[in-house]
This record gives structure tokens, C-alpha cells and sequence, in this order.
């Protein structure tokens, strides 16, 4: 076989077979083709695209590439969740000890953020001597005593993923469904988890710009699931605003505690009660979903979540003091608060515009392996149609550089438009992908 016929063969808008793609990825893992060469193939996979089970061939190819993790000795349904990112987005560090609290085992490999905001691990590293390297054995261990681990990713899982995204990302071949659908599910194979749960962002501070293309990639990602032997649902939910009022790493993680202690913001609690009584549905633990959403719910209002996210915390090393004390958390020097010059209702909030005034201030990377500024970040005030007046606050910025807040006061002015006329609030729950197809909700 040579890899001169496959590109030829996706250049000509043809099917490649599962031994052509999984020749092809062997390979390049293994250093026997040259970059030129897979960027010639992801070029023809860009305008060719691939059928469903291309995708699915090409996903266990990346996922059997380096070591796969057996979750066979944890008992019951383990259930991953994957979200495809955007602004203030907590849900992980609520999900997984509020769900684990609920009886279901939630295996999460979570990775660090480039651009907008941190990923869920740089969010971790917030908190003093929290361990996300954990080998396999350690991985299972917590697992089966707490319920809950998540894990960062690491090289030896999905190398095949990490060497062609790192191409991808400087050939201009990242917006690519199947490349996009079997990067994430090549990763979530891998992790070892029995079902997954996606949260597909769709707007402005998302990755899915348009509801189109997010259903198609939702159904993609269900689709090789269900050719894979994993159950695979998708939530489709709104990044036309930021999720919670917190974007930045320490503070998410204050937000997180306080949504899991029974305060903090409505909207973020939400979306992740919706999550988490999908994720109960499927693991076959709540049939009704608005029920599992009610009994998430109740571990919130008794504190039983917020107890398991302290066991989950200690189990992996962390300070559980912060969970009492979120002041333990890294704290910036300086703290500004951005004032409204007009009275009004809040029209629209551009997410994209605070993602990136965040990464400037230092809370997110511009480009890989940047070191973040666990302190720095924003809390939004208010949220779209909520009434404001002349003189309040519409949100304070934390940072331990003076420059860098004078850089984005006028760009954080800029994203947020306020009007007299009254709008509606967001619609943040767009609909779920499951193996039926998309239906709304």
C-alpha cells in the first residue's frame, strides 16, 4: 500500500477503506510519512470530506494509536462528558461530583485551553496540589472508591490525535467535521468510558458558529459513536453569551462551588442539571429525564454534591480548603470595576469579545503552552435582557497588571450593547442529538 494512492484516492472524492485509514495513521504515528503528506491528505479530507464510516475508521484508528484505559473493574454504567468549549464554561467541575454524587461512575480525561479561557485542567491546577497526572492504576483506583476521576491527557492516549491536530492547526484544516468529530471521539474511546455525553456549543463564542453545522457535527459525533459499540447523546446548548458570570480559572472554580453550595449563578446551574440528567438517563440510573433533573437538584440543596466535590478534591491531591475558604484560591492584585454609562436592558453580550478580553488579561493562552495567570479574569454583573442602570456595575476585572486592564476597559464596553427596548432572556438549552436524530426541547 502506498500513501501516495490514499491521498490520490480522497483527492478524487472516493471512499477509503477501514485498512486504508487505519495504514494511514499507523504510519504517520510512527514517523514512516512526512507531514507533507498528511497535510496533502487533510487538505483532500477538507474539500472531500468523509462518510460517517470513514469517520468511525478513522476515530479507532487515532483511539487504538497509543494505550487505551479498561474501565471494566469499576462497577456500573461509566459515563464521559466532552464539551466543545466556550466562554465561562463550568460545567466539568460541577458535572462530575454532582452526577458522581447521583451513584454513576463519571470517567473524565479533560485537557488545557488554547485561546478564550483554560481548559478544564488549567481550572484544576487552581487549586493547590490538585493532581491531574494520574497513571491508569491511580485513574481506576479513585474511580472505584469516589466514583469520580478525571485525568489530563497525556501522550501516550491518542498520540495519532496529537501529532495530526498539531498539523491541522497550521495547515488550515481544523474546520473539518470528520476531522473535528474524530479528534474529540478518538480521545473519549480512548478514556475507556461506556457512554458519552457531548455539550455542542453553538453562537458567537463557540466553535459552531450556526445551528447547522453544530447539528451536523452532533450527529456525526452520535453517528460513530453508534458504529463504535458507545453510546453517544448530544446536547446542543447556546454560547451566544457566556454560560456562567465567571470567565476566568480561580474563578470558576469560586462559581463552581458556589452553584454546587446551592448559590450562584441560575443559568449555569441549569445547563448543568440538563447535562447531568442526561448523564443519569444514560447510564440507565433515572429513566425520566425531567425526574433525574429534580433528584440532581435535591444533591444541591443537601450539600451532597458539594460534599463529594471536597472527596474528589482530597482524592487528587487538592487543598479542600478552598471549598470553604475560595479566597484560598489564587487571587489578583488588582481588582476594577467597569461602570454603565447608560440605562437600558442588556441586549446582547458578545462572548467572543470577553473570551478574548480574558485571554488578554492572561486567564486563557494565545498560543500553546503559554503559561496562564490562574488569577486573572471577569465577572459579568448582568445578564442578556436584564434591566441596568446608569452607574452600576456591568462587570469587574481582575488582573495583576495594570496595562492589561486598561488594554480591554474599552473592548469590554464594546461587547456589551445596551438598549431601552426589553429582550427576551437566552435560550440556553437548543436541543439533543441521540440515535432517533436532533429533536428540540
Amino acid at each position: 500500500m502506498r500513501v501516495l494512492d490514499v491521498i490520490t484516492k480522497k483527492r478524487d472524492g472516493l471512499v477509503l477503506t477501514d485498512l486504508e485509514i487505519k495504514y494511514l495513521i499507523h504510519a504517520y504515528t510512527n514517523d514512516e510519512i512526512p507531514d507533507y503528506q498528511m497535510a496533502a491528505w487533510l487538505m483532500a479530507v477538507f474539500f472531500k470530506g468523509m462518510t460517517v464510516e470513514e469517520t468511525a475508521s478513522l476515530t479507532m484508528a487515532m483511539a487504538t494509536s497509543g494505550n487505551m484505559i479498561d474501565l471494566s473493574a469499576v462497577s456500573g454504567i461509566k459515563v464521559d462528558k466532552h464539551s466543545t468549549g466556550g466562554v465561562a464554561d463550568t460545567t466539568t467541575l460541577v458535572l462530575a461530583p454532582l452526577v458522581a454524587a447521583a451513584g454513576v461512575p463519571v470517567a473524565k480525561m479533560s485537557g488545557r485551553g488554547l485561546g478564550f479561557t483554560g481548559g478544564t485542567i488549567d481550572k484544576l491546577d487552581a487549586i493547590a496540589g490538585f493532581k491531574t497526572a494520574l497513571k491508569p492504576d491511580e485513574f481506576i483506583h479513585n474511580l472505584q472508591r469516589h466514583n469520580v476521576a478525571i485525568i489530563g491527557q497525556s501522550a501516550d492516549i491518542a498520540p495519532a490525535d496529537g501529532k495530526i491536530y498539531a498539523l491541522r492547526d497550521v495547515t488550515a484544516t481544523i474546520e473539518s467535521i470528520p476531522l473535528i468529530a474524530s479528534s474529540i471521539m478518538s480521545k473519549k474511546i480512548a478514556a475507556g468510558a461506556d457512554k458519552i455525553l457531548l455539550d455542542v456549543k453553538v453562537g458567537n463564542g463557540a466553535f459552531m458558529k450556526s445551528m447547522e453545522d453544530a447539528v451536523m457535527l452532533a450527529e456525526t459525533m452520535v453517528h460513530i459513536g453508534q458504529l463504535v459499540g458507545r453510546e453517544t447523546r448530544a446536547v446542543l446548548s447556546s454560547m451566544d453569551e457566556p454560560l456562567g458570570q465567571a470567565i476566568g480559572n480561580s474563578l470558576e472554580v469560586e462559581e463552581a462551588i458556589a452553584i454546587l453550595d446551592g448559590r450562584g449563578e441560575q443559568a449555569l446551574r441549569h445547563v448543568c442539571l440538563f447535562l447531568g440528567a442526561q448523564m443519569l438517563n444514560m447510564a440507565g440510573l433515572e429513566s425520566d429525564v425531567k425526574v433525574g433533573y429534580e433528584n440532581l437538584n435535591t444533591l444541591i440543596k443537601n450539600k451532597a454534591a458539594l460534599h463529594k466535590f471536597k472527596e474528589f478534591i482530597n482524592a487528587q491531591g487538592g487543598n479542600v480548603d478552598v471549598v470553604d475558604n475560595p479566597k484560598a484560591l489564587p487571587q489578583a492584585k488588582i481588582e476594577t470595576k467597569v461602570i454603565c454609562s447608560e440605562e437600558g436592558y442588556i441586549q446582547k453580550i458578545d462572548a467572543a469579545k470577553l473570551g478574548y478580553c480574558a485571554m488578554r488579561l492572561g486567564a486563557g493562552r494565545e498560543y500553546k503552552g503559554q503559561e496562564i495567570d490562574l488569577s486573572a479574569g471577569i465577572i459579568l454583573e448582568k445578564r442578556v435582557g436584564d434591566h441596568i442602570e446608569k452607574g452600576q456595575t456591568l462587570c469587574t476585572i481582575y488582573a495583576n497588571n495594570e496595562a492589561k486592564i486598561k488594554e480591554v476597559q474599552s473592548l469590554l464596553v464594546d461587547a456589551i450593547k445596551i438598549d431601552t427596548k426589553q429582550v427576551p432572556k437566552t435560550n440556553l438549552i437548543l436541543g439533543v442529538v441521540d440515535h432517533y436524530g436532533f429533536k428540540n426541547t
